[in-house]
């Protein structure tokens, strides 16, 4: 006697028949080239086929340059809505948005950790935060990095990826680029190095302050880099804006920028202008 029932092997019509492969490739906004997701993350997100450098987060970037080891510092501090702002969607409700999506307080990451053989201080934003835009979070946890770089002489780097001040703070956004600016003076007193790290897009108020402040300003290629957009120029000007306008290698060409470096040449590069600025 049987203890079992026999079943036929059957493969139903209805079954899966093929392997997914959903999220396993991305296609170049700039070349359109499709490109396998591992070996995209295997360049550093910068396209194999163009060049092109895909924007990435503030974690990811902070490993990418610091030792394994380092420490996030400053992650308490959470915006309000000082001005009750309204637009179509609330402010408080887009902020608990942002929150749940990146796992961040702000627009902000500040870290301590090592550069090859430099302690650093690193302060890293993140655009996928409203825009990277700078409100009173983002303004007083890049003064805290200053403020750190200054007490502990160690050198600052500034990675910044933004659209500017955030409006729906108000002038409360507006005064952090004071702030920050004078802080900067203050580091600057005492000779400690701060080098900019500018990448797509860097924009608006966080140009106008911070972004074009280091001793040292460099630019992944390609990044947009600018005060007020393009159209928003041409519209004002009523001309036709030269190719290429705004971005990185354009800025490096009239002066704006002291270098235009690859992401991969990224940390060595880093770790080159703080040995020299040592001496």
């Amino acid at each position: 006697m049987s203890w079992f029932k026999r079943q036929e092997n059957k493969i139903e019509s209805g079954g899966e028949k093929t392997v997914r492969t959903e999220g396993l490739w991305i296609k170049c906004e700039n070349c359109d080239q499709v490109i396998f997701k591992a070996d995209l993350e295997a360049n550093s997100y910068v396209c194999p086929k163009c060049g092109h450098h895909f924007r990435i987060g503030a974690r990811a970037r902070i490993e990418m340059l610091l030792e394994p080891g380092f420490e996030i510092v400053d992650t308490e501090l959470k915006s309000t809505d000082p001005l009750n702002f309204s637009d179509l969607k609330s402010y408080k409700s887009r902020l608990k948005k942002a929150r749940h999506d990146t796992g961040l307080n702000d627009a902000i990451i500040n870290a301590l950790g090592q550069l090859g053989p430099h302690s650093v201080v690193l302060s890293v934003m993140e655009y996928a935060f409203i825009g990277g835009s700078m409100g009173a979070v983002v303004g007083e946890t890049i003064a805290r990095a200053v403020d750190r770089a200054y007490d502990m002489r160690r050198p600052l780097v500034i990675v910044a990826a933004s659209g500017g001040a955030r409006m729906m703070e108000g002038i409360v956004s507006l005064m952090q680029l004071a702030k920050i600016s004078a802080a900067l003076a203050r580091l600057d007193e005492a000779k400690v190095p701060y080098i900019s790290v500018l990448t797509d897009p860097t924009t608006g108020g966080v140009t106008a302050s911070f972004a074009m402040l280091g001793d040292l300003n460099i630019a992944e290629p390609g990044a947009l880099i600018g005060f007020a957009g393009p159209r928003v120029i041409e519209q004002t000007i009523r001309q036709k804006l030269p190719e290429g306008f705004q971005r990185s290698e354009f800025l490096l060409e009239h002066g704006f920028l002291d270098a235009v470096v690859n992401r991969k040449d990224m940390k060595p590069y880093l770790i080159r202008a703080l040995d020299f600025m040592k001496h």
